[in-house]
């Protein structure tokens, strides 16, 4: 059955991916970047199930304009994807306070913007999908991406939360958990380096850089795929709270779950009884 896809991110990398599959597939696309030309010249130009339009998730105002939009040309929006997103690599030292917000601005709040502009019409509806893309860094600490992983870690709790409220209105979540795909993430046009520089950690960070840096590109991912899998998702009736994506992630994810299990029952002894004690 035909679905009314908004998609974030669509002007590049795993966001032109989702969107070219799904006009493939005979859905209708709402594919969103803050240059709409940058959409149709990833998909190939003006079709009549696609509507690429201006979106800044950073800016409230765009995303209600957006989703207005979509209503306007397809009448709904049945799956949302949260996929725009960038990254702020560097030690915490060494990002400056305003690299940390706006890392948390973009893709915590982000998000937080396109979801809550699209929730009024999947309620009206009483149909809807919201799936949002997280990151292996959301579930697991990772050296040199703090900025990110405080982000990824907040979509996490968000969209683990926000599952409850709106399931009584019919709508579905998704948190995906992707492992290092080739989605253009580590291109100079999504990632930022640290603008502070602290003697204790140039070595270390000129070491760490120059490995992200050739990384890109070369990650295992493989981001149609992904898109592929993402599609699959979004046709279930029942989909998964959770979707963790890639080997690497899954092995990553499956070490943290049993290592926060053997930390929870290391804590039983003094933690468990903490109640107050009635006099």
């Amino acid at each position: 059955m035909s679905k009314v896809f908004l998609i974030t991110g669509a002007g590049r990398g795993l966001g032109a991916d989702l969107a070219r599959q799904a006009l493939e597939a005979g859905h209708r696309v709402v594919a969103t970047a803050r240059r709409p030309e940058h959409v149709l010249e990833a998909l190939g130009g003006e079709q009549d199930n696609l509507l690429a339009t201006a979106l800044d998730i950073t800016e409230p105002d765009t995303a209600r304009s957006a989703v207005r939009s979509a209503v306007e040309r397809f009448g709904r929006i049945d799956v949302l994807i949260n996929n725009a997103a960038n990254f702020y690599a560097g030690y915490f030292e060494e990002i400056s306070d305003a690299q940390l917000r706006a890392q948390i601005e973009t893709n915590l709040f982000g998000p937080m913007n396109v979801t809550r502009a699209v929730l009024p019409v999947m309620r009206a509806q009483r149909d809807g999908h919201v799936i949002t893309l997280s990151s292996l860094a959301g579930v697991v600490g990772l050296e040199f991406c703090v900025a990110y992983a405080a982000a990824k870690f907040g979509v996490e709790g968000f969209m683990e939360s926000l599952r409850h409220d709106v399931e009584p209105f019919g709508i579905r979540t998704t948190v995906v958990e992707p492992g290092f795909f080739r989605t253009e993430l580590l291109v100079d046009a999504s990632t930022t380096w640290a603008e502070l520089s602290i003697d204790d950690y140039a070595e270390r960070t000129a070491a760490t850089k120059e490995q992200w840096q050739a990384m890109n590109g070369r990650q295992a991912g493989d981001p149609a795929k992904l898109a592929a899998a993402l599609l699959t998702i979004a046709g279930r009736q029942q989909p998964p709270a959770r979707f963790v994506a890639g080997s690497d992630a899954i092995d990553a994810v499956a070490a943290k779950a049993r290592e926060l299990l053997a930390q929870a029952e290391a804590s039983r002894d003094l933690g468990a009884d903490l109640a107050h004690d009635d006099a």
